[in-house]
């Protein structure tokens, strides 16, 4: 007899807490009468039998991150072998396909669902840094029935009612699933062979993919389908973080486990960026009411010491940016956006009355480019800065700026206001180098900038799946014009290129 209706496959450590995917999807589903049980960080085969074999389904993701990313720094070194890291994990390369694969061999019949980043930016063919080649979908690989893409709570409810009520799965809103036959009205992809092959085919592929289509790809004699992305509301996020978490988080979490998620979705589209794949690009915010009831109840916590670890999402001040109009125009390009950022700093001003709130902290990095200078001066004055403040210029070079879409703003004058405002809190910033566009003259560019700023937090730039930065470094092109981009390839340029930005 199973002992769970479903069960959860993690690549990392499990936490009940609305920060973990996990943790909100076993919460909600228990909502709606459902038993899970969770196996985290699994280092063999045997241990994804621990539980037995689940009434439904067995849901596997590697967690928040890419399996690879997390196991491998930006010159393809493994981080374990790493001395100068505090590098920790147990999760398996190319962890969605191993765990898939491990419970297959031992549960012949049972449906895997695959879900998480790895999975998402892997539905279908892409280009792997690692392999340095293009891979096919890991439904394939992973040998699962379906594949969850973004935020997946709408889906799994589905998935788990349809085979409860002994219902097919074909056809489920952001899902990918493999068919024999051709949908019609599906987008058909360039095929996989064809973008292994051809690198404008991959380009070609790659501008075709996104959340909202039906799309299709042949894979030898079959078709890997994506079916539209549901529509997610306020009063759906207001449900979800609402779950009654014990918010009981990892030690090196701690100082995480009074946060609160403000919104979904980031308006930015940043070229080297896969939340807009995730998450989607637009703003889905909550509502202040229950964004209040949540710290009301934070409040009553035994541990709480009086912090709001942290009010915010993907960039802290795109809450309130939302948009109903359904239309392929960019927000953040959009003159109907609303910048004002009003109902942001009432929502920050009525979470500090909360009885027992003494602080409530932005920790999330902002857009600074959004930014007016109220919002600034109020974060400033209501002592919301814990310390510094993080924003993420990425470069300084107009040209690689163009590349990452994100040649907006004004560094210098936003520096140049803050500081004005006399604080002792500082601004932390991230920087980027070797993002493709990005040669050794951009470089030095950078490293005048960044020693002026005193900056510390550079990173090589990793291509990670399905990116138009990912895209324009296996093409060589920009596939939002076709035009060649310089890509430094060689990882001694990769280095020399951070080097530079290092040296006194």
């Amino acid at each position: 007899m199973a002992d769970y209706d479903i069960i959860l496959v993690v690549g990392e450590l499990f936490f009940d807490h609305s920060l973990s995917g996990p943790g909100l999807l076993k919460r909600l589903l228990e909502k709606h009468g459902y038993s899970v049980g969770v196996i985290e960080e699994p280092q063999c085969a045997k241990e994804v039998t621990i539980l037995g074999r689940p009434r439904l389904f067995f849901g596997i993701t590697s967690g928040a991150i890419d399996s690879m990313v997390r196991n491998y720094t930006p010159l393809k070194k493994s981080r374990a072998l790493d001395g100068h890291s505090d590098y920790d994990e147990k999760v398996k390369d190319r962890a969605v396909i191993v765990y898939s694969n491990w419970v297959r061999q031992s549960y012949k019949g049972t449906p895997i669902i695959l879900g998480g980043t790895e999975a998402a930016l892997r539905r279908f063919s892409h280009y792997d840094y690692w392999d340095n080649a293009i891979r096919r979908s890991i439904l394939f690989d992973g040998k699962a029935d379906l594949l969850v893409f973004g935020n997946g709570e709408k889906q799994v409810l589905e998935i788990a009612k349809r085979l409860k009520d002994g219902l097919g799965l074909s056809g489920i809103s952001g899902t990918c699933e493999i068919v024999k036959e051709l949908p019609e009205k599906a987008v058909l992809l360039p095929e996989h062979d064809s973008v292994v092959k051809d690198k404008e085919e991959f380009m070609k592929m790659h501008n075709l993919i996104d959340n909202s289509g039906f799309l299709a790809q042949k894979v030898d004699t079959r078709y890997c389908v994506q079916h539209p992305y549901p529509k997610y509301t306020s009063a759906d996020l207001d449900e979800y973080y609402e779950l009654p978490f014990t918010r009981e988080v990892p030690k090196k979490l701690r100082g995480f486990e009074f946060s609160v998620v403000t919104h979904r979705g980031c308006i930015g589209n940043c070229s080297f960026c896969s939340l807009k794949l995730i998450q989607g690009d637009k703003i889905i915010s909550r509502s202040k009411e229950s964004i209040l009831r949540e710290i009301k109840g934070i409040a009553k916590n035994p541990h709480f010491k009086g912090n709001i670890d942290d009010l915010g999402g993907p960039s802290a001040n795109m809450y309130g940016m939302d948009c109903e109009i359904d239309c392929s125009k960019k927000c953040i390009d959009c003159a109907k956006l609303v910048r004002d950022h009003k109902r942001l700093i009432n929502l920050m001003r009525e979470a500090m009355k909360v009885k027992g709130v003494k602080h409530v902290y932005i920790r999330s990095g902002i857009r600074y480019d959004l930014a007016p200078k109220e919002y600034i001066k109020e974060l400033i004055d209501g002592e919301h800065i814990p310390g510094t403040l993080r924003i993420a210029p990425e470069h300084v070079n107009k040209k690689v700026l163009q590349l990452m879409n994100k040649d907006c703003g004004d560094l210098k004058e936003f520096i140049r206001f803050f500081e004005g405002l006399k604080s002792s809190c500082k601004l932390s910033y991230y920087f980027m180098t070797a993002h493709p566009g990005s040669g050794m003259k951009e470089a030095y560019e950078l490293a005048k900038m960044t020693k002026e700023l005193k900056a510390e937090d550079i990173q090589i730039f990793i291509p990670t799946p399905m990116t138009d930065s990912t895209c324009m470094y296996h093409t060589a092109r920009n596939p939002a014009t076709g035009e060649e981009v310089y890509i430094p390839y060689a990882y001694s340029e990769k280095k020399e290129q951070k080097r530079v930005l290092y040296e006194k």
